[in-house]
């Protein structure tokens, strides 16, 4: 999937490093977070700021491990074969990620769906495989497209459809400032792109 920005060698990078390497990345993060609130005209050495910095690194070092993280891992032992071939979806999954534009979060639900060829899909999964791409540096639309592409190698169903609703707070909390609007994203594979009346199924069971 490297169409979809993955990977790229500084993730499989850190995807690789020691334990020692790791506790160097998050010093450097901690020392550029350092110079930010420096810049901005904060005390970094203040009672409330002085450990910002590590704190900082260590929850962007969280909120991206998705860098970390592969779908092979994640779907080990958890693909069944089974002779099922109607409609599986899973809806309001909470997803929560970051914009690659301003670093700021945006977050809302996916909703998830499929037809099995032969083969299933531990229903947790879904959401593990959401969670994957939402813990990386992302745009919605992107993410939506990885989430479905990603099921869909993993799988090989007749279809797979993925619909995105989220806020984003780079457009609530600055430039526009429009708090409460919505970006609705999805993308249709297999079937779902091909067959009108599947596609209205799903998204009439979403409702």
């Amino acid at each position: 999937m490297k169409d979809l920005s993955y990977p790229t060698p500084g993730a499989l990078q850190r995807l690789n490093e020691s334990t020692e390497e790791a506790e160097a990345r998050e010093k450097r993060i901690a020392d550029a977070v350092r110079t930010i609130l420096t810049e901005l005209g904060e005390d970094p050495d203040r009672h409330g700021l002085e450990r910002t910095p590590v704190r900082y690194a260590k929850a962007m070092l969280d909120l991206t491990k998705g860098y970390q993280e592969s779908l092979e891992e994640i779907c080990n032992g958890a693909i069944f074969e089974e002779n099922h071939d109607e409609m599986v979806i899973v809806k309001d999954i909470d997803i929560f990620s970051l914009c690659e534009h301003h670093l700021v979060p945006f977050y809302g639900k996916i909703h998830i769906g499929y037809i099995p060829r032969s083969r299933v899909i531990g229903l947790s999964k879904l959401a593990r495989i959401a969670e994957l791409y939402a813990k990386r540096l992302q745009v919605q639309e992107r993410l939506t497209k990885q989430v479905a592409m990603g099921l869909c190698e993993i799988l090989n169903p007749h279809g797979v459809a993925v619909v995105m609703e989220a806020s984003h707070m780079c457009m609530e909390m600055r430039g526009v400032q429009k708090p409460g609007a919505k970006t609705v994203t999805s993308c249709m594979l297999g079937c779902f792109r091909d067959r009108q009346k599947t596609r209205e199924e799903f998204l009439s069971l979403l409702k």
